[in-house]
């Protein structure tokens, strides 16, 4: 397994179960065009963040310390990003908890709020022991599982192909969408995982020089793993578009395990569920782990898992995580805050990954090319656009 798939299984959580199907029931197949605009953008950036740690020998929390010689701007910068990474992380774990909450709510009939707890607490615990990288093998394997059966649903249902197409390669913003396309880019674009894609693939290629066959294995392992994780989730919003051709909506697990029945019959509620803790579960070991990485790096600390300040990190974004999934009054509606918080929060990460791959003092002949640059500034300026006009019509500045 390499780097790719690390990144593919973090971003096939909760949030994007969740949030493509509520995209495709409530809007049919008009969003697709987000999914496809988000893979490509997470190509983009991970395929930066690959060389970052490849060519430059750092990750992004340690270019960043690197990069700024003014101690004012330096600090600031920092502060921005941790405090992106921070609040994005926060909100991401919560959505991460409650998803995997409410599938064992949906397995048992005990509250999710309950389980939130439950689930908190065996996050910490794993955490805590260093034993959660088993437990995350087995649990990818379930995530991996559930995918496979998603795209062979989306075949089953025989979707309309003209309406899949157009509404992938045809634009469109309908009344009441943005929250959701925020959402659609926010759960594929990770934030998190542009520092944890760095250190990966110095794990994957340490015994190599960064040549440009070793760049070229690790474009291949990006494209190809994203590329299927893109595919997964084009599938999810493709199934539940049956329920916006029906005049139905999406509310519940329950009814979004619903996709599934063509395929799965009775068993699809059970395994939908079975599914939605895996995938919970992996990615709420993963995110409270990844901020830890980010500020150790950041600030110079050591990153050993058993240092204090990089527990007390964890800590701090799994509690968080916890307590916002717990007071949380709707659990679908918490999981999709946290996707649109992470799109709002991801322009600030990729700036400042943009402003570390043009070093060319880091990394040589390696360093970003215009079209890799003017990619990047089309993500940047495009999620900023969106989150923009949100942020204005929330505050009544706009219609």
């Amino acid at each position: 397994m390499g780097p790719g798939l690390i990144v593919t299984a973090a971003f096939i959580g909760p949030g994007t179960i969740t949030t493509a199907s509520l995209a495709g029931a409530r809007f049919g197949h008009a969003l697709l065009w987000a999914v496809v605009f988000s893979i490509i953008a997470t190509i983009v950036l991970q395929e930066m963040s690959a060389r970052l740690g490849l060519v430059g020998g750092q990750g992004l929390g340690e270019a960043l310390r690197t990069t700024f010689t003014n101690r004012l701007v330096r600090g600031t910068c920092i502060v921005l990003v941790l405090a992106a990474i921070g609040f994005g992380n926060a909100a991401f774990q919560a959505g991460n908890v409650t998803g995997a909450a409410i599938g064992l709510q949906t397995l048992t009939n005990v509250s999710y709020r309950v389980w939130a707890l439950v689930v908190g607490a065996a996050a910490c615990a794993l955490l805590g022991l260093g034993a959660y990288k088993w437990i995350e093998r087995a649990l990818m394997v379930l995530v991996g599982l559930m995918s496979i059966v998603f795209l062979t649903t989306a075949i089953i249902v025989r979707p309309d192909l003209g309406a899949v197409f157009a509404g992938m390669f045809v634009p469109s913003i309908p009344p009441g969408s943005l929250v959701t396309i925020l959402a659609l880019i926010g759960t594929t674009v990770v934030p998190y995982n542009l520092f944890l894609h760095a250190s990966a693939v110095r794990e994957k290629w340490s015994g190599r020089v960064a040549t440009d066959e070793t760049l070229a294995d690790a474009r291949v392992d990006t494209f190809v793993a994203i590329g299927l994780g893109g595919l997964v989730t084009l599938a999810i919003v493709v199934t539940a578009a049956t329920f916006f051709v029906q005049g139905s909506s999406i509310d519940s697990v329950a009814m979004m395990a619903e996709q599934l029945e063509p395929l799965l019959g009775r068993a699809a509620k059970y395994f939908f569920a079975a599914g939605l803790l895996a995938a919970g579960l992996t990615s709420a070991i993963t995110a409270p782990l990844a901020a830890a990485y980010a500020t150790a790096g950041a600030l110079g600390w050591d990153r050993g898992l058993k240092d204090p300040r990089f527990r007390a990190v964890w800590a701090v974004i799994l509690v968080i995580g916890v307590a916002l999934a717990t007071l949380g009054h709707s659990p679908v509606a918490a999981i999709l805050f946290a996707q649109a918080a992470n799109g709002i929060l991801l322009p600030v990460v990729a700036v400042f990954l943009l402003i570390v791959m043009n070093r060319s003092d880091l990394l040589g002949r390696y360093t970003n090319g215009v079209v890799a640059n003017v990619l990047g500034a089309v993500v940047v300026l495009t999620v900023s656009g969106l989150g923009g006009y949100k942020l204005l019509t929330a505050l009544g500045l706009l219609p």
